[in-house]
């Protein structure tokens, strides 16, 4: 049986863990306040720019650019991968590494060779130890990435997809749904397939585009895959925060209830000493007589 000294020490030990997670968890509430207010602000940008190019696809015929066209067998594809840097967010990203390693591994089995670009240490050290096909990684990126590291990211995506390099691009990344509940959500990037436009929004909204609109096209292509790219990083970013607060949340809860049961455990061995003490005094006191 544990002594006094050793419970009190434990109490002592998680009582030190629990001000270090309701720490992090202050941070982490910090940290999500800045980048959700980003990622709110950038949605607006991102949907009508979605409902702007899907009305100029939906006028056009898809091969008049060459990202839009499907290649008629896929035997190479390419994934983008989205994992934090960091740990102690519960399962935020033992969901996306599940995610992909299944993504991948149907693939493999349809006989299509797969790529992997990642973003994050946590990706890239579980795919990097199983010997995965890795064309690039990305670490410690989160929170400066701005719109030209995206360009430059996805001008290397175009560049392979048009010198046949690859057949198909995806991307997987941590949708954020709500505080408690992050998704893992899988992307297509090339070819591009533009947003279906309702009929009824369609005919409501008429654009007149100057210069025409197979120009206009060929103009927002590149930059769509850029907007979902920036889209992601903003929506993982945010997902991390939240993941890590609420797991932090739930760590300075059960260290509060161990602290609980420990302190139980304390005053009934106190009191077991104590009762064992009398029983000492009063076995003597009876011996004396």
């Amino acid at each position: 049986m544990a002594t006094l000294r050793d419970i009190q020490r434990k109490i002592a030990a998680v009582k030190k863990t629990r001000q270090i997670t309701r720490a992090m968890n202050m941070v982490a509430a910090a940290k999500l306040r800045s980048t959700q207010g980003r990622m709110e602000n950038f949605e607006p940008y991102a949907e009508k720019f979605a409902e702007v190019l899907g009305s100029l696809a939906n006028r056009l015929d898809p091969e008049i650019h060459p990202l839009l066209v499907r290649r008629s067998s896929i035997s190479r594809v390419e994934l983008l991968h989205f994992t934090a840097d960091r740990g102690l967010c519960g399962s935020f990203n033992t969901n996306s590494i599940t995610k992909a390693e299944q993504w991948v591994k149907d693939q493999q089995a349809r006989g299509v060779e797969c790529a992997l670009t990642l973003v994050g240490k946590k990706g890239r050290d579980y795919f990097r130890k199983r010997n995965f096909n890795i064309t690039e990684a990305h670490t410690n990126i989160y929170g400066s990435v701005d719109i030209s590291f995206v360009n430059k990211m996805t001008g290397a995506f175009i560049e392979r997809f048009l010198r046949e390099e690859t057949d198909e691009v995806y991307m997987i990344y941590s949708r954020f749904v709500s505080m408690v509940k992050q998704e893992p959500t899988l992307v297509k990037l090339l070819p591009i397939e533009p947003p279906k436009v309702e009929e009824k929004a369609e005919e409501a909204t008429d654009y007149l585009c100057e210069p025409s609109a197979e120009e206009l096209l060929k103009d927002l292509l590149p930059k769509h895959i850029s907007v979902q790219i920036l889209n992601a990083f903003l929506q993982q970013e945010t997902s991390e925060h939240a993941a890590r607060m609420a797991a932090m949340d739930n760590a300075s809860k059960n260290c509060s209830e161990m602290v609980d049961n420990l302190t139980l455990v304390y005053n009934k061995a106190r009191q077991a000493a104590i009762t064992a003490e009398l029983m000492d005094i009063v076995g003597g006191a009876e011996a004396l007589r």
